[in-house]
């Protein structure tokens, strides 16, 4: 039994959802989100919850069970408050501006890093070494972060780097003569 599965998805004041199907859509403040479930599993509205059940106990099936309840709780959470995701930016010189709907990077290389944020997503730098990635998406929220996070991840000997805001960077030693 799935203990992530069997817990009914609530549905906060001003958000709706439909059943049409295998796919859900959830109504919010924020827009509309659509899931297409598998076809090993139930989905129901029943009042302000949404619950999902498996068709069969087959080991897919179990597998769909709690996955879809999570895709659908992040539907939920993405349509009321939306997902957020913060970097820091550690080095002397590194700094990041927003410059029309690109990122600008400073990271040390010959040249500016220019990253095209993609439709649905909101980065803003409220200072010069911080970034945030905003979305309704948790996933493409996510990917946003990895792809800048990607252009110099946090070196372990000084710190240099772009890291999300609460990850820790172990730190080595350098050379001894």
């Amino acid at each position: 039994m799935s203990r992530i599965g069997k817990k009914p998805v609530e549905l906060p004041s001003g958000v709706s959802a439909t059943v049409k199907g295998q796919s859900i859509e959830v109504k919010g403040p924020k827009g509309s989100k659509i899931f297409d479930a598998t076809d090993d599993v139930t989905i129901t509205v029943d009042g302000n919850a949404v619950t999902v059940t498996p068709r069969g106990m087959s080991k897919r099936a179990r597998q769909q069970w709690g996955m879809s309840r999570t895709m659908i709780r992040n539907l939920v959470t993405g349509v009321t408050g939306g997902f957020k995701r913060e970097l820091e930016i550690q080095g002397v010189g590194y700094r990041a501006a927003i410059a029309g709907q690109d990122l600008k990077l400073s990271l040390g290389y010959s040249h500016e890093v220019v990253y095209k944020v993609p439709a649905g997503i909101t980065v803003t730098c409220p200072k010069q070494t911080e970034i945030v990635v905003e979305g309704t998406d948790a996933q493409q929220v996510g990917q946003v972060a990895a792809e800048i996070r990607e252009w110099k991840k946090p070196e372990p000997y000084k710190g240099k780097g772009i890291r999300y805001k609460d990850e820790y960077i172990f730190r080595k030693e350098g050379k001894k003569k």
